[in-house]
């Protein structure tokens, strides 16, 4: 696993009910990939990336209050993209998980492009 990130369920994320909104699994999900990515130093010939899937599983809904944590690690390595599945877990149980495919493209004409090599290396070590 690549890393965590914990927070607490806050009242914005939360319906009538007080459990949380689907979309803000996805939100926090983001949230902590985005951190993940934090890790890495930019290099110059990274490929822009464009989400191109996500999928939810969800197993127990989330309250208002509670403390969740967010493990992060790649699910797959394409010769075009990467997947990423984040974990969501209220302390030893399993609420969700997000798999999120980044399909990695030229920036100006959005073409589909080859990941670099030190890229693929530095993912592979976070394979799940």
């Amino acid at each position: 696993m690549a890393g965590y990130q914990e927070f607490q369920v806050p009242y914005r994320d939360v319906d009538l009910n007080g459990e949380i909104f689907r979309a803000a699994y996805l939100y926090h999900a983001e949230e902590a990939l985005a951190d993940f990515w934090r890790h890495r130093k930019p290099v110059v010939d990274d490929p822009f990336f464009v989400v191109s899937k996500v999928n939810l599983t969800f197993h127990q809904p989330l309250k208002l209050g509670e403390h969740v944590r967010m493990t992060v690690a790649v699910s797959k390595i394409g010769g075009k993209s990467a997947g990423f599945i984040i974990h969501l877990r209220r302390g030893k149980e399993d609420i969700a998980e997000a798999e999120i495919v980044w399909s990695s493209v030229d920036p100006s004409t959005r073409e589909p492009v080859a990941l670099p090599e030190d890229l693929r290396d530095w993912l592979y070590q976070f394979l799940d």
